[in-house]
């Protein structure tokens, strides 16, 4: 790899398939599918195609809220997308989401399936059709939307930005290191900010932005992420930490954290969760 500090872009960028860092194999500059399979199918009307990063943990967590609330149509099958093996590239998948990226949706409930893709219009057609986690009020719904997504808007600085360079790049940069942790402090302040004056980011009530927001922003101030608690002084975040403690305390949301997960212990993952029996001799926490 060349010294980055005598870099200079050539005329005509080209693909370099070995200078990918971690995800080398799973990133590339086409969209498409690269192999014929199908999706599985269980018994629900709902079928949840994911992984237990970030962007996944919102729609289980958003799932297993509705379902304890007893809307009983929310149950659901969730299987295993494992994107380092490519599985996102099927031709399955790439018919639920073009764009190739977890999580994706099908709801068999209304006759024809219906796709949803994007973790916040999951968030948000999970709301709408049971009636739950979103205000009804123009005002109070709007800042819930706003926040939500801001969260779309901002994340991608942990997970493409300061994760990318910080854990996972084949080397170790300062400018980009330094460029993405400045961003993620601010934003991290800006939540702080919010929830000094509110316990939530809509208001008094808990929504769809906060599962937007939680496994980004509150799994950072929980030093869960890229182990850069230290680095990056998380605990500065008094009240962002605050809001992640409460959110973590709720049942739901604790099954909902290790839905699709393929890492750690056996009590600690469900790779695959097709009824809530599943959950039992987990560890939730």
């Amino acid at each position: 790899m060349a010294d980055d500090s005598n870099y200079t872009p050539p005329k005509i960028w080209t693909w370099d398939k070995g200078n990918g860092g971690r995800f080398a194999n799973i990133n590339r500059p086409i969209s498409g599918a690269t192999h014929d399979k199908e999706l599985p199918r269980g018994k629900h009307p709902l079928q949840l195609y994911s992984l237990g990063t970030p962007n996944g943990v919102k729609v289980t967590i958003m799932l297993e809220e509705l379902l304890a609330l007893g809307h009983q149509g929310a149950e659901y099958d969730a299987w295993l997308i494992n994107i380092q093996e490519g599985a996102q590239f099927s031709s399955g998948f790439v018919a639920a989401n073009p764009n190739s990226k977890i999580p994706a949706l099908l709801d068999y409930s209304e006759g024809a399936p219906q796709r949803v893709f994007e973790s916040a219009a999951i968030l948000l057609y999970l709301a709408k059709k049971f009636g739950a986690f979103l205000p009804q009020g123009l005002a109070e719904q709007t800042e819930c939307m706003s926040w939500m997504f801001w969260q779309m808007g901002s994340a991608p600085y942990l997970g493409g930005g300061f994760g990318h360079f910080y854990a996972y790049a084949p080397t170790k940069m300062q400018y980009p290191i330094d460029r993405f942790a400045m961003e993620v402090k601010r934003q991290m302040d800006v939540l702080d900010r919010r929830l000094a004056i509110s316990p939530f980011l809509a208001g008094e009530d808990y929504s769809i932005a906060d599962m937007a927001t939680f496994p980004w922003y509150g799994a950072m101030a929980k030093g869960l992420l890229y182990g850069a608690a230290e680095f990056l002084q998380v605990q500065e975040y008094t009240h962002v930490v605050r809001w992640a403690d409460t959110i973590m305390a709720r049942p739901a949301v604790q099954r909902g954290r290790i839905v699709n997960r393929s890492w750690g212990e056996d009590n600690t993952r469900l790779a695959e969760r097709h009824d809530a029996s599943d959950f039992e001799g987990k560890v939730l926490t």
